[in-house]
């Protein structure tokens, strides 16, 4: 059984290296269109990138357990939601994004406003030692000096319009469309990671929207956003606990 990895916004596959080496099954990590890769003409939207990564698993050719982040973790809840796709198990760390009641924060808002979002994407582009870099405005939620410098190294306009079409579809929240058509129990079992020391982290929320999809939850005390990444093993632990727990059935 694969396990897939999938990234969020504004990352790279890098993110789930310390991680994946402590895991002992064959793992891979895709990387989103457009962040340090070419991102094609149709990439226009959440859906688009929702649709991209089912084809993705879909020629992989059997069941994965999948395991997103960030924006990584939105569209890993999508997929298993609305796609044929073959995945025996599902993991997201930020399911408090598809609750009625999340309220996007002050960047995002800033990303789906224009010229709003263009300026700050710009000034996080800016080469300059006064300017702080998209790294640098992620260091405090956990982001490794390491991934820091690589996101800095692939954020160029290409990654900024990805970044921008991502948020912009998915005004006013994801509850709107995506959270509406999900809104029982998931097709796969699937597991809630709630770091509870990330400064946005809403876990009220996150458990409520697990409970709905008849999801486990694990909160991860004193960990950030970055949770894969500041102790990967208590990460690695905690997911081969529930995929030991999926093959029990």
């Amino acid at each position: 059984m694969t396990v897939v990895f999938i990234h969020g916004v504004p990352e790279t596959p890098a993110v789930w290296n310390p991680l994946r080496e402590r895991i002992d099954r064959p793992t891979l990590a895709l990387r989103l269109p457009g962040f340090g890769s070419p991102r094609p003409a149709g990439m226009v939207d959440k859906e688009a990138y929702a649709a991209w990564l089912a084809d993705e698993l879909r020629a992989l050719g059997g069941p994965v357990d999948l395991v997103g982040h960030d924006w990584g973790a939105h569209l890993a809840m999508r997929v298993v939601s609305a796609y044929d796709v073959p995945v025996r198990s599902w993991v997201s760390d930020v399911a408090h994004g598809w609750h009625p009641d999340y309220q996007w924060h002050e960047a995002a808002v800033l990303f789906q406003q224009s010229p709003q979002g263009e300026e700050l994407l710009a000034s996080l582009r800016a080469d300059s030692p006064d300017s702080p870099s998209f790294g640098d405005f992620l260091r405090p939620r956990g982001m490794s000096a390491e991934l820091a410098t690589e996101v800095d190294a692939v954020h160029d306009e290409v990654m900024s319009a990805a970044v921008l079409a991502l948020y912009r579809s998915a005004r006013p929240r994801l509850h709107a469309d995506w959270g509406r058509e999900f809104d029982g129990p998931a097709p796969a079992p699937g597991l809630v990671i709630v770091p509870t020391g990330d400064p946005m982290a809403q876990p009220a929320l996150d458990h409520e929207v697990a409970a709905r999809l008849g999801a486990r939850t694990v909160e991860l005390d004193g960990l950030t956003h970055y949770w894969m990444l500041q102790d990967p093993d208590r990460g690695a632990e905690v997911l081969e606990h529930f995929w030991a727990a999926c093959e029990a059935g």
